[in-house]
């Protein structure tokens, strides 16, 4: 199975580019925002962060009919991208600051170190199509034979 994460400050676009990508690619989809809600768990110091981090990891882990998992959300933490390890990290840094206050979330993000793709500009429909491109030239092919 590939594990596909979409990180990014809020507001970035990670969730109309994971809805894209999992049709595209009829991929399994989670969503950080549906699964605070399923849990009811809306703590976002580090503790918290971290705790979803490692939520979303085994979510994604479970067995699945599905070849590719894709999960977005912000994931501000280099510590909770090593926690989730995807197989590909895509970057949407296509906001320079966040909807939130001072010292929230946003105000975190860490820029990663390593990253497989990474936009500037918002345009789900394209960067989807770019992503799949280089996705089956090397990944899918890959891991999914």
């Amino acid at each position: 199975m590939l594990k596909i994460l979409i990180i990014g400050l809020p507001g970035s676009g990670k969730t109309t580019l994971a809805k894209n990508l999992s049709k595209d690619l009829n991929a399994k989809w989670i969503n950080a925002d549906n699964i605070r809600k399923r849990y009811n768990d809306w703590d976002f110091s580090k503790e918290g962060i971290l705790r979803q981090a490692k939520r979303m990891r085994d979510l994604s882990n479970k067995p699945t009919k599905k070849k590719i998992v894709i999960c977005d959300f912000i994931c501000p933490f280099e510590e909770g991208r090593k926690l989730f390890n995807p197989d590909v990290l895509i970057w949407m840094n296509t906001v320079k600051e966040g909807r939130f206050k001072k010292n929230s979330i946003d105000h975190f993000f860490q820029k990663p170190k390593k990253y497989d793709f990474m936009t500037k500009r918002k345009n789900a429909e394209i960067f989807s199509k770019k992503i799949i491109k280089k996705l089956n030239n090397s990944f899918l092919k890959m891991e999914l034979g």
